[in-house]
């Protein structure tokens, strides 16, 4: 395969899905089925074109294989001349695009079942399509700029998708609404939330972008570690404040603090919407952002010392996201909600990874922990997502309570789930547990301890939340079944059973996995081997992630699956627990001060600026131009009465008129 064979399936592989998506209105006039069928075969069709990039990573070719056309020329610019389109491809963009196209294909399949029947159906399939379009886009970009499109993209489809149901009809409580009050919310209300944080989190970023074409001349991934190195002194604070600006953008796409609080309220979408988006996709776009700039800090900290804040801070906010999401899915009341947190927490661990690389001056482990950790987390937690709307369907609420006892009925579910869920809790040999291990690792060789120790308590309460989701929705108590609770069907099961034995395939796989992602990456990033200052510590690794999911796993066990101990009983002989259950249901009341401090004053403003410009003087204005014409109608009206000797006598007193005017100008 030559390397333009490779260049060409990079273009198809995301301006498939894009024709799909807009031939999805023609395929809705022929029928249903071709509209569905069609959508579904275009992702499919996606995927197989990523899929022949695979070979690549296995032949001996000098990376990055490029393909660039000019897009926009301006002659004599100051900052940039020449903004161009090209898809880069190396291994980082070569395994996202793997990760996107398999898994995204899976979850359309699920929807023909899951979606059956829906009357907005045209437009699911539309920003199904050009969701994937757009994100494989991201992906392949070689420049900022083209990336900021996609990136925008998948911004645009999230809050569609979210908002799907935007009727927002009090007969969709049990089932799309999100949160209980006083922090209910509706779909529509959750689609613009999401849509307006994350585009808070894209300012800085548009800014970040904007400082590093003033400083370096190029927004071109290949071009930028050189050239951040040749920067004159009067302008390089300029690149750790750029990379601080567009971690931003990553901190708000990937839902990391401050800016985590929409993605939970994000479960108001479909639950195909939230495997798609929420696990596998979107809000990786961070964490592949912070991958792609991760080698041109480095190159950027040896000329500016002060780039290196830009690892630490991702670090910090990864490990500190990890451990407080994790603690928000221990006492979570609804299925989807216990995941969101789950996602948000997993992909703290994906930064925390790559921060602790950097801090270690590009630590392999870190580096290949992230990506691997982003691989595994996309194919359980899609699992996940996608058997959890089957749950949600069968039971007619998204409520934990209201579920219970569904091992009976659902057995192809409960199987698949559980396998997904031994994956998330990081039990060995799941693929989970390896790429776990890397992260504790990255930390530990980076000389980070108290962050290592951050994240082995995450480990603990991630096996705590998991264990309490099993035993809550299959264990237990069924409560007055009967007929209508049923095994999902088999176009809905299969896809969620693949990924998670897929899961179980890739832990047994995980080693070479993990060094064949070493030496390609090690080959194509500056980066020091995995043993970099832990030593005999890294041997301790595997001990202490078992560890940790033995100590959090009992307790839940305990309580949930055999109902030894009761959590209410527990919870109520001890005030403390019952206030810090409080005050993780309230989210650490970080929603709520968002809501005081931005939301009500821009609601007040936005009240004030209507009752007094528009209602106070737009208003008016508009009612008096309106009286004045429709009192200068009434008396043109007045002169037209019909009687023909008027119209004569009047065109006779306009002609003297206009006489008398022409006779005067002369």
């Amino acid at each position: 395969m030559s390397l333009e064979y490779f260049t060409t399936i990079a273009w198809l592989s995301w301006t498939i899905p894009l024709v799909g998506a807009l031939l999805t209105p023609l395929l809705s006039r022929i029928g249903p089925k071709a509209r569905d069928y069609g959508a579904v075969a275009f992702s499919l069709l996606a995927m197989l074109m990523t899929l022949q990039l695979i070979p690549s990573l296995m032949m001996e070719v000098e990376w990055p294989i490029r393909s660039r056309v000019s897009w926009l020329i301006i002659p004599g610019a100051p900052i940039i001349g020449e903004v161009g389109a090209g898809m880069l491809l190396d291994p980082l963009s070569v395994v996202m695009v793997n990760v996107v196209s398999v898994v995204s294909f899976l979850i359309m399949l699920y929807s023909l079942s899951y979606m059956h029947g829906d009357p907005g159906l045209t437009r699911y399939w539309f920003f199904m399509n050009f969701f994937i379009a757009n994100m494989l886009l991201l992906v392949l970009s070689d420049n900022l700029i083209l990336m900021l499109i996609g990136w925008e993209g998948v911004g645009i489809c999230s809050y569609a998708l979210i908002g799907y149901w935007y009727q927002d009809s009090r007969e969709g409580w049990l089932h799309y609404w999100v949160g209980e009050p006083p922090e209910a919310y509706p779909p529509s209300h959750c689609g613009m939330k999401a849509f307006m944080v994350t585009r808070l989190g894209d300012l800085f970023m548009m800014a970040g972008i904007l400082m590093v074409a003033v400083s370096t001349g190029t927004l071109d991934f290949v071009e930028l570690a050189e050239a951040g190195k040749i920067v004159p002194a009067n302008l390089q604070p300029l690149l750790p404040a750029a990379l601080i600006l567009i971690l931003g953008g990553a901190v708000g796409k990937s839902a990391q603090l401050p800016l985590m609080e929409w993605l939970p309220d994000a479960m108001a979408g479909p639950a195909s919407v939230s495997a798609l988006i929420h696990a596998a996709t979107m809000v990786k776009a961070g964490v592949y952002l912070v991958a792609r700039l991760f080698p041109i800090a480095l190159e950027w900290s040896s000329a500016v010392p002060e780039a290196m804040n830009f690892f630490y801070a991702t670090m910090w906010i990864g490990a500190v996201t990890a451990f407080i999401a994790a603690t928000q899915a221990m006492a979570s009341t609804e299925l989807k909600k216990v995941l969101a947190y789950s996602t948000v927490s997993q992909i703290g661990y994906m930064m925390m990874s790559l921060g602790a690389g950097g801090v270690a001056m590009g630590l392999i482990a870190g580096y290949v922990g992230s990506i691997f950790h982003l691989m595994n987390h996309a194919v359980f937690k899609a699992a996940l997502f996608l058997a959890s709307g089957s749950v949600i369907h069968a039971c007619g609420s998204r409520f934990l309570r209201d579920m219970g006892g569904l091992r009976k009925y659902m057995p192809i579910t409960f199987c698949g789930m559980l396998l997904a869920t031994l994956a998330l809790m990081g039990l060995p040999p799941f693929g989970g547990f390896w790429s776990k291990d890397l992260v504790l690792t990255a930390t530990l060789s980076a000389g980070e301890y108290v962050v290592f120790g951050i994240g082995l308590a995450t480990a603990i309460l991630t096996a705590f939340y998991s264990m309490r989701m099993i035993g809550l929705v299959f264990f237990g108590a069924s409560e007055q079944r009967g007929s209508r609770v049923h095994e999902a069907p088999r176009i809905m099961w299969a896809p969620y059973t693949a990924l998670a034995a897929g899961s179980l395939i890739i832990g047994f796989a995980a080693p070479f996995l993990e060094h064949g992602l070493e030496e390609v990456f090690a080959g194509y990033i500056t980066i020091h081997g995995a043993s970099h200052g832990a030593g005999g510590w890294n041997q301790l690794v595997p001990l202490f992630s078992v560890a940790a999911v033995v100590l959090g796993t009992i307790p839940a066990y305990l309580i949930y699956v055999k109902r030894t101990w009761k959590a209410e009983e527990i919870i109520s002989k001890h005030r403390s627990l019952e206030a810090l259950r409080r005050f993780i249901l309230r989210r650490y009341y970080l929603n709520a001060v968002y809501y005081m401090a931005f939301v009500k004053p821009s609601l007040r403003l936005a009240e004030t600026v209507f009752r007094g410009f528009e209602q106070g003087l737009l208003d008016r204005l508009n009612y008096a131009i309106s009286y004045t014409a429709r009192k200068t109608s009434d008396i043109v009206r007045r002169i037209h009465t019909g009687v023909l000797g008027h119209y004569v006598i009047g065109i006779m007193i306009g002609a003297l008129i206009l006489i008398a005017l022409l006779l005067g100008g002369a």
